[in-house]
This record gives structure tokens, C-alpha cells and sequence, in this order.
């Protein structure tokens, strides 16, 4: 359960989150910003929940997918976004525009539900019971909005235009570290998808 709240944050990344959500905090008043990253995280964990009870259904007798060819199609998209994390870093993200009332699902997708983050979901759905699932997606998007609010707050405290700008290229730094760590997720993502695989076929 920790392992999978610890992975889904490396993924949801609120370091990247803090810096694509900067012109946004910039434009609206605390308490609007506050209002709308409220529903934004809502809307994100109705998603996941939707993809945590019916995911698996959905894939396998639905659409009939394979679930291991999700797990390893997820591995690739995380791999994908590591690179951009790494090579790109904050250059990689779209800059939200909007009107107030657009803005909570435009943060919430792409940027807080996406490919990655749906997979996550599922095989969260595999791999845990059904409140222990609920649960995790709960503190995650807590603990999501509490760093998200907290370098907010740290940021506006800062004085100097020299200290924000150094502020904003350590957290550019970060994103970049958490790159690694995304792509090492979307590799074993891939590798054990494609060993079940193997696995699955030498028991046919």
C-alpha cells in the first residue's frame, strides 16, 4: 500500500505540478486558487475511482485488452514522460489557459489524470483490496495538495526576485531527478508485463 502511494506521487509529481500551475497562481486570488485545486483534486479522484472499481472490466471484457499489454503500454507512456521530465523538464508542460470556471478540469486532465496515472490505477486495482485502493487515492491526493499549497506558501513568502527565480529552477532540478525515478517505474512496468507474458504462454 505504501509502495503504491509512493509510486503514484513519483508519477502525479507535485514538483512539476508547482510549476505549470505558476501562472495560474499568479492570476487568481489565494482563496480562487485554493477553490479551484479543490476541485481539480475531486475531479481526479472520482477518475481514479471510476478506473479503480471498473478498469479492469473495462480493458479485459469491454474492449478485451490484455492487461499485461496495458501494463507494458503504461511502462512505455511513463518512460515516455520521463524522458521529457529529463531532457525537457518544465519546456515539456502546456501553460493552462481558461476561463475560472474551466480551469479545475483543465488542470485535472492532462495534467493530474493522464495515461500514466490511469495505469497506476489499475494495476492498483490488481494488486490491493478495494478500501485499501480508496484509501491510498485518498492520502495521495491530500498529500498531493498539501505540497502543492505548501510551496505555494513557502514561494509567496520569499521576498527577492533573485530567491524566487533560484526557487524555481530547484524545483525544475527536481523534476528532472523525478525523472528518473518515473522511468525507472515505467521500465519495470514493462518488464513485467512482458515476463507474465512469457510466463502465461509457456503454461499454454
Amino acid at each position: 500500500m505504501i509502495a503504491a502511494i509512493v509510486s503514484f506521487l513519483v508519477m502525479l509529481n507535485p514538483f512539476a505540478l508547482f510549476l505549470y500551475l505558476k501562472p495560474v497562481m499568479g492570476d487568481l486570488s489565494d482563496a480562487d486558487f485554493r477553490n479551484v485545486f479543490v476541485k481539480a483534486s475531486l475531479i481526479s479522484f472520482s477518475i481514479y475511482l471510476v478506473f479503480l472499481l471498473f478498469g479492469d472490466l473495462v480493458f479485459q471484457r469491454v474492449f478485451r485488452i490484455n492487461f499485461e499489454s496495458f501494463r507494458i503500454f503504461g511502462g512505455i507512456v511513463l518512460f515516455s514522460f520521463a524522458y521529457m521530465f529529463i531532457v525537457q523538464g518544465k519546456k515539456a508542460f502546456i501553460q493552462i489557459k481558461g476561463d475560472l470556471h474551466d480551469l479545475a478540469s483543465e488542470i485535472a486532465l492532462p495534467f493530474m489524470v493522464g495515461a500514466g496515472t490511469i495505469s497506476l490505477t489499475v494495476l492498483m486495482s490488481e494488486q490491493l483490496e478495494l478500501w485499501q485502493g480508496t484509501v491510498s487515492l485518498a492520502v495521495i491526493m491530500l498529500i498531493n495538495y498539501l505540497i502543492i499549497m505548501g510551496l505555494k506558501q513557502v514561494r509567496r513568502g520569499m521576498r527577492s526576485k533573485k530567491v524566487q527565480l533560484a526557487f524555481d529552477k530547484n524545483m525544475e532540478l527536481l523534476l528532472r531527478i523525478n525523472g528518473f525515478f518515473l522511468g525507472a517505474i515505467g521500465v519495470d512496468m514493462v518488464v513485467t508485463g512482458i515476463s507474465n507474458v512469457m510466463r502465461s504462454s509457456g503454461q499454454l
